[in-house]
């Protein structure tokens, strides 16, 4: 079967590999009332909506549940929509739901099934799993397509996950990836800089100050942020990355021209507040360990891009299932770590390079501070 989210290398490092648990997966419809219209908002007035979210939400399944699902989506280009095999199984019966929550937050644009290797894959593992479509950056929304919806997305990234997060209940993490990155960021109570409020794309009427002294949910034990934007534009400054209060793990490309590695994701990892790791990935560019393998049909030529749509997803100097199985592999040992105490999980994250085979690590680097 084309376009598999599932699959595992023969290299791959050992928390790559699949959990004791079968994989349920859902699709809700959650509402989130009186949200800011920030599109229609003006220095008189700031008009509200319920703010619609689709989740596709990933869960340990109950015993004898069967692999094998099929999840239709939309390609990067906004119009072609394609298959994609997991081995969740649609609406099973759920099992023990007694475990933490993961938020996946995807880029500008994306949409909820980006990083579904990481939903199947953790949830496996005993969590719980919540990838929203973000409402105005989807790659299918008319308002993304009309190129007015980027003010939104910097004002209601944090809000649409710490909605879904209290709705679902429990201690719980975020995974965000560029735009998502930065919503995951400012959730954890990084406030953005007092310029970024007035720039020229910021949100009207001053709204941003909302993120200018974010503070983190209780509930809201890490984060891992991959490729996040902002730092280098100035949406954040030294001040408000201090103040960042809670457990951060960054995935880079040393080859990001869109975040910047060196001025904007190093930066982070500087200037970070709380406990932060960055995991570089030398050479990789902006789509370093987020996105599924780029799906067949997105490798055509087509009157909708300049460029193949296989472009969104794939790295030209990296494999993007080697990227994905590592990224797993880091990722389930933060987790574990931070939101289920398992302590053994900090050899994960040390030097030495524990659950890679002998010489199996080369183009990484972890560091922490």
């Amino acid at each position: 079967m084309q376009n598999r989210i599932d699959l595992k290398r023969p290299d791959a490092p050992e928390l790559a590999a699949f959990g004791p648990h079968a994989v349920g997966v859902s699709t809700r419809i959650m509402v989130n009332p009186g949200q800011i219209d920030v599109q229609n908002s003006t220095a008189e007035l700031q008009p509200r909506y319920d703010r619609e979210l689709t989740v596709e939400y990933w869960y340990p399944a109950a015993t004898g549940t069967q692999a094998g699902t099929r999840y239709q989506t939309i390609l990067r280009d906004g119009h072609r929509r394609v298959t994609l095999q997991g081995m969740a199984e649609r609406d099973a019966a759920a099992g023990d739901l007694g475990g933490p929550l993961v938020i996946i937050s995807h880029g500008f644009p994306g949409n909820r099934m980006l990083l579904a290797h990481f939903a199947e894959h953790l949830a496996s593992h005993g969590y719980r799993v919540a990838s929203i479509d973000h409402k105005d950056s989807t790659y299918d929304d008319p308002a993304y397509l009309g190129g007015d919806s980027f003010p939104s997305t910097l004002v209601n990234r944090p809000l649409d996950t710490g909605f879904v997060a209290a709705a679902l209940g429990g201690d719980y993490a975020i995974i965000g990836y560029s735009m998502g990155g930065y919503g995951a960021l400012v959730a954890a109570g990084a406030g953005v800089a007092e310029a970024a409020v007035n720039f020229d794309y910021a949100p009207p009427a001053g709204i941003l100050a909302m993120h200018r002294t974010p503070v983190a949910p209780d509930r809201l034990k890490a984060i891992i942020p991959i490729g996040p934007w902002g730092r280098h534009k100035g949406f954040w400054d030294a001040q408000g990355l201090g103040q960042l209060q809670r457990p951060c793990l960054i995935m880079a490309g040393s080859g990001d021209d869109v975040s910047d590695y060196e001025g904007g994701m190093r930066k982070i990892f500087d200037e970070a507040g709380a406990p932060v790791w960055l995991l570089t990935f030398e050479g990789a560019e902006h789509n370093a360990a987020a996105p599924i393998p780029a799906p067949t049909e997105s490798w055509e030529q087509t009157e909708y891009m300049e460029l193949p749509a296989y472009t969104h997803y794939a790295d030209p100097v990296w494999d993007n299932l080697r990227m994905n199985n590592i990224a797993q592999h880091f990722a389930l040992a933060f987790l574990d770590l931070h939101l289920k105490g398992l302590a053994a999980r900090a050899a994960y994250l040390a030097p030495g390079w524990k659950g890679f085979a002998e010489g199996r690590a080369p183009g990484l680097r972890l560091e922490q501070r």
